[in-house]
């Protein structure tokens, strides 16, 4: 299950480095041509081009700074998703990472993975009802969740690597033949997500948690 903000607009050289270093760039599609990243400009950091902002259709902008307050004011106005940092200690410029981070991932509300992870988990040996292959992640409920019964539950969370914790599933109390078997598995995002050759390196690790027996014959 998981969330993520699939397109993402940079304003900020600060915030383009994070997503950097959360291995985050691919999702990308635009950012300031200040920005060492090789993505569509659309503008200056102090005079981005909204248009071009608009024309991205961007889940998520970033700004930082205070000398860009008045921007991510002007992008919320016309709808936009913005996270804005200004950080002015260097604890609150550490902070501001992982707030970044959160900002592109969550785990609550839950979300299905969308996009090729459907076909990933078809490949693996799965069923995947939730999402489509080639559609957008998406929120699904409690009900949804249950009603389909699922007999593995594979959290995987942007940026967190392995890091996720699978009693956060146990927690909310759900009725899942996969907590009964205990059939919840954490992998680490950039094997699911990320489109690149890790995806095979993916698929084998879910084929590895729905078929054990597989690796015994």
């Amino acid at each position: 299950m998981d969330a993520q903000s699939e397109r993402i607009v940079s304003l900020a050289p600060s915030a383009t480095e994070i997503l950097r270093a959360l291995d985050a760039t691919d999702r990308l599609v635009g950012a300031t041509h200040h920005c060492e990243v090789d993505v569509p400009a659309v503008g200056g950091w102090l005079n981005p081009d909204y248009e071009a902002v608009e024309d991205l259709d961007p889940d998520l902008v970033l700004t930082a700074d205070d000398l860009q307050t008045d921007v991510a004011d002007d992008l919320r106005a016309r709808g936009h998703e913005v996270f804005h940092a200004a950080p002015a200690t260097l604890e609150e410029v550490v902070t501001s990472f992982a707030d970044l981070g959160a900002a592109e991932e969550w785990s609550d509300p839950p979300m299905a993975a969308g996009n090729w992870v459907p076909e990933a988990v078809s490949a693996a040996g799965g069923r995947y009802p939730f999402v489509d292959p080639g559609e957008r992640s998406r929120e699904v409920s409690v009900t949804e969740v249950e009603a389909a019964a699922p007999e593995h539950v594979v959290l995987h969370l942007c940026g967190h690597g392995e890091q996720a914790d699978p009693a956060t599933v146990a927690e909310r109390d759900w009725n899942l033949p996969a907590l009964d078997r205990g059939n919840v598995y954490v992998v680490d995002d950039s094997l699911l997500n990320q489109p690149s050759p890790k995806i095979v390196e993916g698929v084998e690790t879910l084929a590895s948690m729905l078929h054990p027996e597989a690796l015994d014959s």
